[in-house]
């Protein structure tokens, strides 16, 4: 899930998330039936060609994803899936979805019969992430998963075997592995403008509020800070480096063990190291407001980004100067990127398939057992 915060009551969540699993699977006869293919999702000649996606947990992030579709070139929303029918009614009239396209958690496994859905994008609490995507492959339908991926790597790894059996992909919303700025620093560090890549810091936080919304709930959230807000810096620092860290140390700090309670993670400062042996230095909470600064030295050169994550334009700059590319609505920039992913097997210049979410579930992981050990996690993300 994004890291904005949605106030989403926890009660509220579980009653809308708790339905029972739908339908067995049976293949998705449009696959079978050539004259079919050409608006639906594929590897290749469908240039032109629109994704349809339907998006599942109807909150404010979102309302973000919706809103910013509706300049997309090539994506739509075409089907809502939702818990709650007032919801359903209301998006539905707003963004042209009928009602035979839309859906609730119990009965969405019958996607596997809508020809007007290509794709559904999960945008709910991090814990559903697994059993949802599972039913979407089943479903015979492409997968898009806001971060993080899962609440573990175990379940990351579930959710790829899953879409691997029903042929289906599995990308994830990493929306800043299409911002023009973010992309620049990556060709420039890919030109060797930078030399070798000496360090990176990645500093990430807010001052969370509502402290009854999910995000504080162990149980839906599989964490705190790291899982919502510190997986920018992980990731970050992967694809600014450009390598995968083999090693990570950790501690954790909290001032607020009420509104922290176990399990919930408020502060926490991380280290990576890297095979060329390049650092990195993060940190994340939700106890901080103004931290959304990376910054990248190397032999011959600098990058930095502040802000470096946020909905907002992205500033940036090097040591040859401001970073002048233009903004554009982050989201707008994913979904026709997705588009021609999965219509046209393009590939972006940062994956962001299922491999690199799960990547950051293991980091995540390693984490955690960092903080809670003391001792130093070494990383096989290959």
């Amino acid at each position: 899930m994004e890291n904005r915060s949605s106030g989403i009551n926890r009660r509220r969540v579980l009653q809308a998330m708790g339905l029972a699993a739908g339908a067995a699977w049976s293949p998705l006869a449009a696959w079978a039936n050539p004259s079919d293919r050409k608006d639906r999702a594929g590897a290749g000649g469908n240039q032109g060609a629109t994704l349809r996606v339907a998006l599942m947990g109807l909150g404010s992030y979102a309302a973000q994803v919706a809103e910013a579709m509706q300049s997309c070139k090539r994506a739509r929303v075409a089907g809502l899936i939702s818990g709650t029918p007032s919801k359903l009614q209301e998006w539905g009239t707003k963004y042209g979805v009928p009602e035979k396209n839309r859906y609730d958690y119990g009965n969405f496994d019958r996607i596997k019969d809508d020809p007007d859905i290509d794709a559904v994008y999960i945008i709910t609490p991090n814990a559903f992430h697994r059993d949802q995507a599972i039913r979407i492959a089943k479903a015979g339908k492409h997968v898009i998963c806001e971060k993080p991926m899962a609440v573990s790597a175990k379940e990351g790894q579930d959710m790829i075997d899953a879409c691997a059996a029903a042929g289906v992909k599995l990308l994830v919303g990493y929306r800043m592995h299409f911002e023009p700025k973010t992309l620049e620093a990556i060709r420039m560090r890919k030109a060797g403008d930078f030399g070798n890549i000496l360090f990176f810091q990645g500093l990430c936080g807010f001052r969370i509020g509502d402290p009854g919304q999910w995000r504080l709930d162990k149980a839906l959230a599989g964490g705190g800070s790291l899982m919502d807000i510190g997986i920018y810096a992980i990731n970050g620092a992967r694809y600014m480096v450009g390598e995968d860290p083999v090693w990570v140390t950790a501690q954790q700090s909290k001032t607020d063990p009420v509104k922290f309670k176990e399990g919930v993670d408020e502060t926490i400062q991380f280290q990576l190291g890297f095979p060329s042996g390049a650092v990195a230095s993060c940190l994340s909470t939700y106890q901080m407001n103004h931290l959304d600064r990376f910054f990248m030295t190397g032999e011959q050169g600098f990058a930095e980004l502040q802000p470096a994550t946020g909905y907002g334009p992205i500033q940036g700059r090097t040591h040859k100067g401001e970073l002048a590319q233009p903004h554009a609505r982050h989201q707008t920039l994913q979904m026709d990127e997705m588009a021609g992913i999965l219509l046209d097997g393009n590939t972006p210049m940062v994956p962001i398939d299922g491999e690199e979410g799960l990547k950051d579930l293991k980091i995540i992981d390693a984490i955690y057992a960092a903080c809670g050990t003391g001792v130093r996690q070494e990383l096989r993300l290959g």
